[in-house]
């Protein structure tokens, strides 16, 4: 009984366990990126899926390279490769040390929305009314994590430790009225103004940290595009494999050019650091991927797509446990609303 239900759902339980390797390995690259830096970890991480794409290319195609692949194929897949691996994740990854890798991968839900944007731009996909209307609640679900709009007194004169939260907040003032508070300065033509309260949007989160994560959203949305518009109905693992030496290539050119290289045989010494990245890589980059193509195989891709969009609601338990964050109704809820959108997204 347990076996026919197991068979009948196999799609679905792929879907489900690749959220789950998804999920582990973002909270192994969050940790092992603070430990050896952004650069180290994404070479290393790159390299290691490479090796076992290959080994597996090996087991089942019987060659290790996709030396099948016509040039104009390697052209496409070495540009996804550089945009969605390099590009991409140099700014996700670096996200991840920033806002840590819950909120990173709630901002990352992004990319169904923009992949399908982009598609509909560049690659005339159509997207209809309900398409569209995803999009917007995916992004809804964003916003309400990552920004807030509070109602707050302004005095003339703030104290120290008010203007301290002044300066590191996103204000509709902007940058000189920030530098000013900072300084314990009114900005000018506001010195004589009584206390009021004033609506102010704010982020929640380091701005800069929320930007890292949207780009690396659409360094990965544009990747895809890439891969999708030069090699539609190319091997996925040979696919990969190519736009892995792609990446390998750029990061490698990156950390020669701004001189990382004592910093990336330091993350090879640490020990430590290199398990959690072997562990990160082998569920990602690899085990990730081969579930992920198992599952749209033997269910549909929408619903495949909407269990493995799950990763930014797992995440919320396992990275308050290990990394102490806390977490808010709201960011909950929040990233049930993006996956919510998502869900209306893949089908419409």
């Amino acid at each position: 009984m347990l076996s026919t239900t197991f068979g009948s759902r196999l799609g679905e339980f792929a879907a489900l366990a690749t959220a789950i390797f998804w999920t582990v390995t973002v909270l192994c690259f969050e940790f092992a990126g603070k430990r050896v830096g952004t650069l180290s970890l994404n070479l290393i991480r790159l390299s290691l899926g490479f090796l076992f794409l290959s080994l597996f290319s090996w087991i089942t195609r019987g060659r290790i390279l996709p030396f099948d692949a016509s040039p104009t194929l390697w052209f496409w897949l070495a540009a996804s490769g550089l945009v969605g691996f390099v590009i991409g994740d140099i700014l996700l990854f670096q996200a991840f040390i920033e806002i840590g890798g819950r909120i990173s991968m709630l901002i990352y839900s992004a990319v169904p929305p923009l992949s399908a944007l982009l598609g509909w731009v560049f690659l005339g996909e159509r997207i209809n009314l309900q398409g569209f209307i995803g999009m917007g609640i995916t992004l809804t679900g964003i916003a309400l994590v990552i920004l807030e709009r509070n109602s707050v007194e302004r005095p003339d004169t703030l104290p120290n430790d008010a203007v301290e939260e002044e300066a590191g907040a996103f204000s509709t003032e902007g940058e000189e009225t920030r530098r000013e508070a900072t300084r314990g300065e009114a900005p000018i033509g506001k010195a004589t103004q009584s206390p009021s309260l004033k609506s102010r949007s704010q982020f929640r989160h380091p701005i800069r940290g929320v930007l890292l994560a949207f780009g690396g959203a659409l360094g990965q949305a544009a990747g895809l595009i890439l891969s999708k518009h030069g090699a539609p109905s190319f091997n996925p693992f040979a696919a990969t494999q190519i736009r892995c030496m792609a990446g390998i290539l750029g990061f490698t050119a990156v950390v020669l050019a701004t001189r990382h290289g004592a910093q990336l045989m330091a993350a090879v010494r640490d020990r430590k650091a290199m398990r959690i990245i072997l562990l990160g890589s082998f569920f990602g980059p690899f085990l990730g991927v081969s579930l992920s193509l198992l599952a749209i195989q033997h269910t549909s891709t929408g619903v495949a797509s909407t269990i493995m969009a799950l990763v930014p609601v797992l995440i919320i338990w396992p990275s308050h446990l290990l990394f102490h964050e806390p977490v808010r109704l709201r960011e909950i809820l929040g990233a049930l609303i993006a996956v919510g959108g998502t869900i209306l997204l893949f089908f419409h």
